[in-house]
């Protein structure tokens, strides 16, 4: 039986959503095939596992964790991955096989965990290094994507330093954009921190809101006659599977963070997870498009899947002018919310054969890593005794 650690939580404004894709997707997994180890990081970077940290309930007062879940660090030891306890004896609470993370925004997706998890060696569920960090990155993506003449709208992007110096010269290089216009930071997700601004004086407050949460910011025009569309892949830079099409629906300028994760709690969810996640939001499933928009879709969402590096399972955000039918991509979720298993049910693959291909495709990816030359055997500086050119430093290496 394969042991699959799922890490989740960590230090992001979109910590609690992490927690409930993470709850959601353990209790979906195959129990027959995989042993279920939950790895929550808190915010303050702790990291705690234990049966507890399988129910959502644990997480609505958090002094539960510290007292049924055991404090723990992952560590390589002897070729395994051990989940050590932080005490004066320092036990072996749990081995892992493999790192599934469930973890959504800066600090976790970006690529700080990836990068952690591949210098240890261990297998890891999902984008590496370079895929989560570009991922994560909306300036990066569009930046990539010039080059494989992907379709996006125009934008204007900045760091907070240079809004600071010289608010004015921003300003006037944002306004040649026409309204309205949307402002994001530039690392975040979930809606987190994005305003649409209509004028100047919006415009202001949306940066300077924006400012709060990152210290790069984009600013894109909006799509007139919007209507938006998500689809997910599903595979490596070999192969790519792709999932039906969603139009998400929303009474906003813009899909909130509400919009995507609390809606459905407020009317009543199920007991269990309080909000369902990304599934709460409304949408309609397939998405009412031309049989023209759904092929260009599935083409760009391939051809930026493959642009980025990315692996796993992601979901692929597009905007669609409706009135000029002109398809335009927005960003990419490398981990999204809930995983986007709502848009395989419609294409028949269930959750747990979507979580269970997740899986096998890392251990597949690891496989063909691993088959690589990443290090020599043979040691240049064996023998080596003058140091001269290192200033400085005396002595010589015996």
């Amino acid at each position: 039986m394969i042991k699959v650690g799922v890490i989740f939580g960590g230090e992001s404004v979109e910590h609690e959503v992490s927690i409930i894709s993470a709850v959601q997707a353990m209790d979906k997994m195959d129990r027959e095939k995989y042993e279920v180890i939950p790895i929550y990081i808190t915010k303050d970077r702790e990291w705690y596992t234990g049966e507890v940290l399988k129910s959502i309930e644990t997480f609505q007062d958090l002094n539960l964790v510290k007292r049924y879940a055991k404090n723990v660090v992952l560590i390589s030891k002897n070729g395994r991955f051990i989940l050590q306890g932080k005490g004066l004896f320092k036990s072996i609470v749990k081995e892992i096989d493999i790192a599934f993370p469930i973890v959504h925004g800066t600090n976790v997706e970006d690529g700080a965990l990836q990068g952690y998890l591949k210098s240890i060696g261990i297998p890891i569920v999902g984008s590496d290094v370079a895929g989560s960090a570009l991922g994560q990155d909306k300036v990066l993506q569009k930046q990539i994507w010039e080059n494989f003449d992907i379709p996006f709208a125009k934008y204007v992007w900045f760091y907070d330093n240079e809004y600071d110096e010289d608010s004015d010269e921003i300003i006037k290089k944002v306004e040649k954009l026409k309204y309205p216009v949307i402002v994001k930071p530039a690392t975040l997700g979930s809606s987190v921190g994005i305003e649409v601004a209509k004028n100047r004086e919006e415009l202001v407050a949306a940066i300077e809101n924006a400012c709060e949460y990152d210290e790069k910011i984009l600013v894109e025009e909006v799509i007139s006659n919007l209507k938006e569309v998500n689809i997910s892949v599903l595979g490596n830079h070999a192969s790519q599977e792709l999932s039906a099409i969603e139009e998400v629906i929303s009474d906003n300028d813009i899909l909130t963070y509400e919009d995507k994760y609390i809606g459905e709690a407020k009317k009543g969810a199920t007991k269990s997870y309080g909000s369902k996640g990304m599934a709460s939001a409304s949408r309609k499933l397939p998405a009412k498009i031309t049989k023209k928009e759904e092929e260009e879709i599935r083409d760009i969402a391939v051809k930026a899947f493959k642009s980025l590096n990315l692996c796993g399972c992601t979901r692929i955000d597009f905007l669609i002018d409706d009135k000029k039918k002109k398809v335009y991509i927005n960003e990419v979720n490398t981990i999204p919310g809930s995983l986007a298993f709502y848009l395989w049910e419609c294409v028949g693959k269930e959750y747990t054969e979507l979580l269970d291909d997740m899986i096998n495709i890392a251990i597949k990816e690891y496989k063909h890593k691993i088959s690589k030359v990443h290090s020599f055997e043979s040691n240049i500086l064996a023998g080596y005794t003058s140091l001269k050119g290192a200033k400085g430093m005396k002595g010589k290496l015996r």
